[in-house]
């Protein structure tokens, strides 16, 4: 075990960084010191501008005004994704954030809808939820009084919410340095790393650093060589063209329009819509995505559009000796469900739950590791099954990706929901079981049986059940204002 750990070194900014930095000291303030190293010549992705609904939980654990935050970053919310060309071309359908119907404790809701389709009167799964109906509706408010309201996330502008995060943590006591980092000086003897040399010739010692370096993950591998697990046969996608154009309508959902080689993000934010197009290089020439993304813009470009080149993966220690990695440093999983930022959150929430005060260990370096890997490998899992889950094969993208052998944890998920309709979310992972069916039947994954307790409600039970479930619904969405409006009363973008 090392000595107790008192200060420390988070190398780099961004989204990343700062969130680090917002949430140590918000949180641990007074019992670190801590310093963040980055540099303005450095640029940072700054793509990553959807969230998912553990940000509202987050930035209450630290204090973070939302009205305030949503001004400064023109953030907009989010009550799902809309897929469309997933499944087949043509075909659209909506993963939202709430909960669909009502579970029993013996068999969850969609047993029941499976039940009332047979019977002919279900109607579509999404009707039972008021989230994805409110989406479909341009529908938002926030709970008044008592009531338990939507579940919401964010679309917000990433350089303006690391700067909003940036004054938090100063204002928290962080440090900033600016300047490049030119060497990282380690123990000849034990490998850990003492400090970061920069370009002008200053160090900055600390007990434990935090790398949120992006893509080039100075400490974790440059340094440490962590090592690197690589994904990318199950997630042919390597690169990203991303470009911002003019505002439109402001909906409260990210699209998600499956391409030839890829997929096309829209993000509407107060001011502007983020726009992306994520493809296989193996299937589609830069020039050719270029030209895919701008032909499937709506509204003009603001900017040129910008290459990101990736590798989808992980690190196979995202703690090393005395090094965290944080943000893309850490590998990477396509941003198809809004996932980015999230592993950030609840990487940092682990650091706060796990802190190396007492210094630090390799049991505790274990346990921090096993965790990670766990919720990472859920969310590739759930990530991939978009892919791998489709009808089409219109291009050479689409036959590989409906022909990939899969991860056994994923084969087994999807027989399961096949044969009998069973969803679940493990102990470690982040999707919940709303999730998981909503993807199934919307990728078009049909079950060949339901669970009989379905069957003990009578015909005219269940048909008179289900019915008032889609009036309340239709009654709370009915009562909503539009997204744009409440957003101009409760959050108006900052000129």
């Amino acid at each position: 075990m090392t000595a107790p750990v008192r200060k420390v070194v988070i190398a780099g900014g961004g989204t990343a960084g700062w969130v680090t930095a917002a949430a140590l000291s918000r949180q641990l303030g007074d019992m670190l010191d801590i310093t963040l190293v980055e540099s303005d010549a450095i640029a940072t992705v700054g793509v990553g501008e959807a969230s998912i609904p553990t940000m509202p939980t987050f930035h209450r654990l630290l204090r973070i005004d939302e009205q305030e935050f949503m001004r400064a970053s023109n953030a907009t919310f989010k009550l799902g994704i809309s897929f469309e060309n997933w499944r087949s071309l043509g075909h659209k359908y909506v993963h939202s954030f709430g909960e669909t119907g009502k579970d029993t404790w013996v068999a969850d809701f969609h047993h029941f809808w499976l039940r009332a389709r047979e019977l002919g009167f279900g109607g579509e799964f999404g009707d039972y939820c008021l989230e994805l109906q409110a989406a479909l509706e341009n529908k938002f408010a926030l709970p008044q009084g008592a009531t338990s309201g939507l579940n919401y996330a964010y679309h917000l502008d990433a350089g303006l919410y690391a700067t909003f995060l940036r004054r938090i943590s100063e204002s928290a006591g962080v440090y900033r340095v600016e300047g490049k980092i030119d060497r990282v000086v380690q123990d000849a003897d034990s490998g850990y790393i003492n400090s970061l040399q920069l370009e002008d010739g200053r160090e900055i010692s600390g007990d434990l650093f935090i790398d949120c370096t992006g893509f080039r993950a100075l400490l974790i591998e440059q340094t440490l060589q962590s090592g690197f697990e690589d994904w990318s046969h199950w997630l042919p996608c390597n690169r990203a063209l991303a470009v911002q154009s003019k505002s439109h309508a402001c909906v409260p959902y990210t699209r998600s329009i499956a391409r030839s080689a890829g997929w096309q993000w829209q993000i509407p934010l107060q001011n502007r819509v983020g726009n992306g197009l994520v493809y296989a290089a193996d299937y589609l020439t830069d020039a050719e995505a270029e030209a895919e993304l701008m032909n499937g813009l709506e509204g003009d470009a603001l900017t040129a559009p910008r290459l990101i080149r990736y590798q989808t993966g992980r690190r196979k220690q995202a703690w090393s000796k005395n090094c965290i990695a944080f943000g893309l440093s850490s590998g990477f999983v396509e941003p198809l469900e809004s996932t980015s930022i999230h592993l950030v959150m609840i990487g940092v929430t682990r650091l706060l739950q796990l802190f190396p005060f007492d210094g630090i260990s390799d049991a505790l370096i274990a346990r921090f590791n096993q965790l990670a890997d766990a919720e990472l490998e859920g969310i590739r899992d759930f990530i991939i099954l978009h892919y791998h889950v489709t009808q089409r094969d219109d291009t050479p993208f689409w036959r590989y990706c409906r022909d990939m052998s899969l991860p056994d944890s994923l084969s087994q998920r999807i027989q399961l929901f096949r044969d009998h309709a069973q969803a679940y979310q493990g102990d470690s992972e982040l999707f919940r079981v709303d999730s998981w069916v909503q993807v199934m039947l919307g990728q078009g994954v049909e079950p060949a049986h339901y669970h009989p307790m379905a069957k003990a409600m009578k015909p005219e039970q269940l048909q008179q059940f289900l019915q008032q479930l889609r009036g309340a619904i239709a009654q709370s969405v009915g009562a909503l204002p539009s997204h744009e409006a409440f957003l101009k009363q409760y959050c108006p973008a900052q000129v």
